[in-house]
Parts: C-alpha cells; sequence; structure tokens
C-alpha cells in the first residue's frame, strides 16, 4: 500500500460522500446491501477504472470494497461508516470480537461518553479498533488532543452484546455502555 496523492485524497472523499452518505448526488442508487455496480459508479463519478483501482488499493483504511455479484457484475461498496440516512445491511455476521478493543476521540467528547457511553450518532454503528495506534489516527481526524478509551469488548459480547467485523477489521457494534469504558491513553 502506498500514500496517496492529493487529487486520489480527494477522490477517496468524493466516493466515501456517494458510497457513504449521499449516492444521491451522483444519481446513484445502493442496493440493500450498499452496493452499486462499478461500470454505473465509474460513470457517475467520471472516472477511470484504473483511477478507481489506485484508490481502493492504496486507501490507508481499505474504505472500499469491489466484488463480483453472483450475475458476474462487478460492484462497490464503502466498507462501513455509512450515514443513517443511507439505507444499507452490511449482512456482517455477528463475530467474537477480542477481549479488548479501542475507540479514539477528540478530548471535548470525554464528559459525554463518560456519561453517556459511546452512541453511533449519525452513523449505524460505533466504530471500534484493534489497537490504540489505529485509535489515535481515528481520533486525531477531529483534533490533535485526543483521548483513547480502553473497550470491554469481551465482557460486552458475554452480556449478549453483537459485534460484527468489516472487511477492513474495524470492529462494529450499536453501542458501549459507560461500564464498558476505561481511559486508555490521553494524547495533550
Amino acid at each position: 500500500m502506498t500514500d496517496l496523492t492529493r487529487d486520489q485524497v480527494r477522490l477517496s472523499r468524493r466516493m466515501s460522500l456517494v458510497l457513504r452518505h449521499r449516492p444521491e448526488v451522483a444519481g446513484l442508487t445502493l442496493d440493500a446491501n450498499g452496493w452499486v455496480p462499478v461500470a454505473d459508479f465509474l460513470t457517475a463519478l467520471g472516472i477511470s477504472r484504473t483511477e478507481l483501482d489506485l484508490v481502493v488499493a492504496n486507501n490507508d483504511k481499505s474504505r472500499f470494497a469491489v466484488a463480483a455479484g453472483d450475475d458476474g457484475v462487478e460492484r462497490i461498496r464503502a466498507s462501513q461508516g455509512h450515514s443513517r440516512r443511507v439505507e444499507v445491511d452490511l449482512d456482517l455476521p455477528p463475530a467474537e470480537p477480542p477481549a479488548t478493543l479501542f475507540h479514539g476521540t477528540p478530548r471535548a467528547n470525554l464528559d459525554s461518553i463518560r456519561r453517556d457511553g459511546l452512541r453511533p450518532r449519525s452513523r449505524h454503528h460505533v466504530h471500534l479498533s484493534v489497537d490504540v495506534p489505529t485509535a489515535l489516527v481515528v481520533g486525531r481526524r477531529r483534533s490533535a488532543d485526543v483521548v483513547v478509551f480502553e473497550v470491554a469488548a469481551g465482557a460486552m459480547a458475554a452480556a449478549g452484546h453483537v459485534f460484527h467485523r468489516s472487511a477492513n477489521g474495524v470492529w462494529l457494534t450499536s453501542v458501549v455502555t459507560p461500564q464498558h469504558l476505561s481511559i486508555k491513553r490521553t494524547n495533550t
């Protein structure tokens, strides 16, 4: 995996907008599982297959998946992160999480998370990372002042919480209650 160029980063953001939040801006409709035919996607975004493949292959978070359906038609979708306004079922089976997962967030969210836990807000799921460095990167997207929470995922699963693992390794769950959270690291 190589770093994306500035133009590829812009394209990746545009792809995320269309596949995760607002497919209608490109005149597209996602199927029930978030897929759209690659040919339709290329036409709607006015890009080449080479440009698409470079962004998909080199995206640091593997945000996109390309696969052929039973009908042989190649399709693309976002691996996770869809807004609630986009009705999709990623059809991810329940998965047994590791004992501990992590969530990085701006320090400004600390009090509300201690009080209410982690909520998906405008997304379908809460996103969790497998390690502290990844959680720090995620948290730093919005602020340099980051807190990393340790999530007692194994205990949550034992208590009946359902977890899913997306194709790019992000762990998803509907909510993380305050009692399953502790501060792992602060970055000031």
